[in-house]
């Protein structure tokens, strides 16, 4: 079921010159409780800048059915046998440290990602905390970031 996206702050004119790193926490986003549709993910990331990387990240439970649904979705599927929080965490900060791109967004609930935000941030680098729903928001992640939008799930707005 597709949603609508809501930005938590003002939005930016600036936005098609910037290069765009987005990291999917899988098992914290693609939940039942949250309905959340990978467009709807991706159309968040766009509205950013160009996308110049966009990795889901799944545990090793992830069904060949939505590794193949991310794919063609275009996402970059990364398979973790440990902590899928570790494997994002680390590759997002080295990405947001090497300087490949001016805005990292992380959808996630996890406030595990609040260090990842700051340090990027202290980096130079524009941050964005995607929550998945307004159940899913974490204040944290929000407040850590320069910008945060939430994916509403149309249904429960009444705009379906």
């Amino acid at each position: 079921m597709s949603g609508g996206l809501r930005s938590l702050h003002e939005e930016d004119d600036d936005a098609h010159d910037r290069t765009v790193a987005l990291f999917v926490d899988g098992p914290n986003v693609l939940r039942d409780d949250f309905d959340v549709d990978l467009d709807d993910v991706r159309t968040a990331g766009r509205q950013l800048g160009q996308l110049a990387t966009t990795r889901l990240y799944l545990d090793e439970h992830a069904t060949p059915g939505l590794i193949q649904a991310a794919e063609a979705r275009g996402f970059e599927v990364v398979i973790t046998s440990g902590d899928v929080d570790v494997k994002l965490a680390i590759d997002a900060t080295e990405l947001a440290l090497d300087e490949r791109v001016d805005v990292l967004a992380i959808a996630s609930r996890d406030t595990d990602f609040k260090p990842v935000l700051e340090k990027a941030a202290r980096n130079g680098v524009r941050t964005v905390a995607i929550a998945p729903g307004e159940y899913g928001r974490s204040d944290a992640l929000q407040n850590a970031a320069h910008e945060a939008f939430v994916i509403e799930d149309e249904e429960a707005n009444g705009t379906e």
